[in-house]
Protein backbone atom coordinates (compact mmCIF):
# COMPACT_ATOMS: atom_id res chain seq x y z
CA UNK A 1 0.00 0.00 0.00
CA UNK A 2 1.60 3.33 -0.85
CA UNK A 3 1.20 6.07 1.49
CA UNK A 4 2.71 8.75 -0.14
CA UNK A 5 0.95 11.73 -0.35
CA UNK A 6 -0.61 12.53 -3.10
CA UNK A 7 0.32 15.20 -5.72
CA UNK A 8 -2.45 17.56 -4.72
CA UNK A 9 -1.90 16.61 -1.27
CA UNK A 10 2.30 17.33 -1.62
CA UNK A 11 1.75 20.74 -4.04
CA UNK A 12 -0.94 21.72 -1.35
CA UNK A 13 1.63 21.45 1.76
CA UNK A 14 4.15 23.84 0.03
CA UNK A 15 1.47 26.61 -0.52
CA UNK A 16 0.46 26.23 3.37
CA UNK A 17 4.29 26.26 3.96
CA UNK A 18 4.87 29.75 2.22
CA UNK A 19 5.55 28.97 -1.64
CA UNK A 20 3.40 30.52 -4.26
CA UNK A 21 0.71 28.98 -6.03
CA UNK A 22 3.18 28.22 -8.80
CA UNK A 23 5.81 26.94 -6.95
CA UNK A 24 3.25 25.08 -5.19
CA UNK A 25 2.24 23.22 -8.30
CA UNK A 26 5.43 22.46 -9.92
CA UNK A 27 7.71 21.85 -6.44
CA UNK A 28 5.31 18.49 -6.24
CA UNK A 29 6.60 17.50 -9.84
CA UNK A 30 10.51 17.97 -9.10
CA UNK A 31 11.08 14.62 -9.10
CA UNK A 32 9.52 13.70 -12.77
CA UNK A 33 11.22 16.26 -13.95
CA UNK A 34 14.59 15.59 -12.51
CA UNK A 35 15.41 19.29 -11.07
CA UNK A 36 16.42 20.46 -8.09
CA UNK A 37 13.82 21.86 -5.85
CA UNK A 38 15.39 25.40 -5.51
CA UNK A 39 15.74 25.59 -8.82
CA UNK A 40 12.05 24.95 -9.44
CA UNK A 41 11.28 27.31 -6.73
CA UNK A 42 13.46 30.25 -8.09
CA UNK A 43 12.36 29.73 -11.90
CA UNK A 44 8.48 29.91 -11.27
CA UNK A 45 8.85 32.63 -8.52
CA UNK A 46 7.65 35.19 -10.77
CA UNK A 47 4.37 33.35 -12.13
CA UNK A 48 2.58 33.23 -8.60
CA UNK A 49 -0.20 35.64 -7.76
CA UNK A 50 -1.30 35.51 -11.36
CA UNK A 51 1.98 36.15 -12.80
CA UNK A 52 3.72 38.69 -10.74
CA UNK A 53 0.86 39.24 -8.61
CA UNK A 54 -0.96 40.87 -10.99
CA UNK A 55 -3.90 38.63 -10.73
CA UNK A 56 -4.18 37.50 -14.15
CA UNK A 57 -3.43 33.80 -15.40
CA UNK A 58 -3.69 31.42 -12.18
CA UNK A 59 -0.36 30.52 -11.15
CA UNK A 60 -1.39 27.01 -10.58
CA UNK A 61 -2.30 26.50 -13.89
CA UNK A 62 1.75 28.20 -14.79
CA UNK A 63 2.78 25.48 -12.90
CA UNK A 64 1.32 22.86 -14.67
CA UNK A 65 2.34 24.90 -18.12
CA UNK A 66 6.18 24.48 -16.27
CA UNK A 67 5.78 21.20 -15.93
CA UNK A 68 4.38 20.28 -19.18
CA UNK A 69 7.02 22.72 -20.77
CA UNK A 70 9.85 21.07 -18.98
CA UNK A 71 8.75 17.27 -19.86
CA UNK A 72 7.33 17.67 -23.13
CA UNK A 73 8.96 20.52 -24.56
CA UNK A 74 11.36 18.27 -26.36
CA UNK A 75 8.54 17.43 -28.73
CA UNK A 76 7.46 20.84 -29.98
CA UNK A 77 4.98 23.62 -29.52
CA UNK A 78 2.00 21.91 -30.88
CA UNK A 79 2.55 19.18 -28.58
CA UNK A 80 2.93 21.35 -25.59
CA UNK A 81 0.22 23.53 -26.05
CA UNK A 82 -1.58 20.97 -26.45
CA UNK A 83 -1.44 19.40 -23.36
CA UNK A 84 -1.47 22.90 -21.91
CA UNK A 85 -4.57 23.47 -22.97
CA UNK A 86 -6.40 20.46 -22.20
CA UNK A 87 -5.43 21.17 -18.84
CA UNK A 88 -6.41 24.75 -18.97
CA UNK A 89 -10.15 22.79 -19.69
CA UNK A 90 -9.86 20.70 -17.18
CA UNK A 91 -9.27 23.28 -14.37
CA UNK A 92 -11.82 25.57 -15.61
CA UNK A 93 -14.42 22.96 -15.47
CA UNK A 94 -13.38 22.38 -11.97
CA UNK A 95 -13.04 25.99 -10.79
CA UNK A 96 -14.59 28.31 -13.02
CA UNK A 97 -11.97 30.01 -14.94
CA UNK A 98 -7.89 30.23 -15.04
CA UNK A 99 -7.99 33.84 -14.24
CA UNK A 100 -6.57 34.59 -10.68
CA UNK A 101 -9.12 37.71 -10.04
CA UNK A 102 -12.24 35.84 -11.21
CA UNK A 103 -11.19 32.61 -9.13
CA UNK A 104 -10.58 35.01 -6.01
CA UNK A 105 -13.50 37.14 -6.43
CA UNK A 106 -11.64 40.34 -7.13
CA UNK A 107 -13.74 42.51 -9.27
CA UNK A 108 -10.53 44.56 -10.53
CA UNK A 109 -7.24 43.10 -10.04
CA UNK A 110 -4.63 45.86 -7.71
CA UNK A 111 -1.36 46.20 -8.87
CA UNK A 112 0.79 45.42 -5.32
CA UNK A 113 3.55 43.39 -5.77
CA UNK A 114 3.81 43.04 -2.09
CA UNK A 115 2.36 39.42 -1.01
CA UNK A 116 -0.41 39.01 2.26
CA UNK A 117 0.95 37.52 5.06
CA UNK A 118 0.41 34.05 5.86
CA UNK A 119 -1.86 33.80 8.75
CA UNK A 120 -4.52 31.43 9.50
CA UNK A 121 -7.10 34.35 8.13
CA UNK A 122 -4.95 33.96 4.94
CA UNK A 123 -5.81 30.70 4.34
CA UNK A 124 -9.61 30.77 5.67
CA UNK A 125 -10.23 32.84 3.09
CA UNK A 126 -8.81 31.87 0.06
CA UNK A 127 -9.79 29.42 -2.42
CA UNK A 128 -6.29 28.56 -3.04
CA UNK A 129 -4.81 25.42 -1.05
CA UNK A 130 -7.37 23.77 -2.99
CA UNK A 131 -7.10 25.09 -5.85
CA UNK A 132 -3.37 24.24 -6.18
CA UNK A 133 -4.40 21.12 -5.02
CA UNK A 134 -6.87 20.36 -7.79
CA UNK A 135 -4.57 21.56 -10.27
CA UNK A 136 -1.92 19.32 -9.31
CA UNK A 137 -4.27 16.35 -9.61
CA UNK A 138 -5.29 17.37 -12.91
CA UNK A 139 -1.49 17.50 -13.75
CA UNK A 140 -0.50 14.33 -11.71
CA UNK A 141 -3.80 12.87 -13.97
CA UNK A 142 -2.40 14.26 -18.01
CA UNK A 143 1.01 12.77 -16.90
CA UNK A 144 -0.34 9.19 -15.63
CA UNK A 145 -2.20 9.66 -19.45
CA UNK A 146 1.00 10.13 -21.23
CA UNK A 147 2.80 6.98 -19.52
CA UNK A 148 -0.05 4.68 -21.48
Amino acid sequence: MDLSPTKGKLAENYFRNGYNCSQSVALAFCDEMNMEKDTVARLTIGFGGGVGRMREICGAVSGIAFVLSALYGDKGRAYVYALIQNAAKKFRCENGSIVCHELLGIEEPVFDPIPEKRTVGYYKKRPCPHIIHKAADILDEILQSQKK
